[in-house]
């Protein structure tokens, strides 16, 4: 079973998590075919926006622990080659979320131009819970978003936010019922794309620029913190009962 299906129709790349038993947690594969995605989408001429969808009742539950417990995090990981094609992406990049959003699924959103969401979902980033530290540039892109205040709480504290709490906050742009999400999606993706592509990337470029080379420096402080955190005692810790209970 391919647990990332990518299509391109009408200009729109979906790439589409697809391991729902698992509440699409994501291993080292799927990280392998997101970051290749991205980077196709840098040049393919026929790619004018880029969505990312889940099959199931769950966005993501973030990274699978077992998978980053065999891994040697180095700067060649398919998940350090995605995080960086998120900070790169120059084409419009939207999510629909339906259903928890926890770590990576939460912070890969600050990457996105346009993210929509089901009512049913929910936003979670449990680093510290699990000995690790904020990952993606989140640590200075979510307070940019929500404010210091709101962010401590989400990064420190582990606070869980609503898909309404979302909204005021801005951290999604809309919110709509559980069935019409998938339908709003393709539907504001095509849209997008029909859009004429270089005035849409120039756009782009002008809201994001200001912070690209800040997120890229963040990116790569963040990244040594947690796998330093990923081979402590701490994060061994955490996450033992996880797999005591599994």
């Amino acid at each position: 079973m391919q647990e990332i299906i990518t299509t391109l129709e009408n200009n729109v790349l979906t790439m589409t998590f697809n391991r729902p038993a698992q509440k699409n947690a994501i291993n080292q594969q799927m990280y392998a075919e997101l970051a290749k995605g991205l980077e196709r989408s840098l040049t393919d001429d026929e790619i004018h926006c880029v969505l990312i969808s889940a099959e199931g009742n769950t966005f993501t539950a973030g990274n699978d622990l077992k998978d980053f417990l065999q891994m040697e995090m180095t700067d060649a990981t398919p998940v350090q080659l995605f995080l960086r094609g998120l900070a790169k992406m120059n084409k419009p990049l939207i999510a629909a979320v339906n259903g928890q959003a926890i770590g990576i699924g939460l912070t890969m959103l600050l990457h996105c131009d346009i993210v929509l969401a089901s009512e049913s979902a929910s936003f979670i980033a449990p680093f510290t819970k699990l000995g690790l530290v904020p990952e993606a540039a989140s640590s200075i892109l979510l307070p940019s978003i929500v404010g210091h205040a709101v962010a401590n709480d989400i990064l420190l504290a582990g606070r869980t936010l609503s898909s309404a709490e979302a909204l005021n906050f801005g951290l999604v742009s809309r919110v709509t019922t559980d069935d019409n999400l998938a339908t709003l999606a393709a539907e504001l993706s095509q849209h997008i794309a029909s859009l004429p592509i270089k005035s849409v990337m120039k756009s782009k470029a002008l809201i994001r620029d200001p912070q690209r080379s800040e997120i890229q420096t963040q990116m790569a402080k963040e990244s040594i913190e947690f796998a330093n955190q990923l081979g402590s005692d701490e994060f061994k810790q955490a996450v033992a009962p996880y797999f005591k209970k599994k």
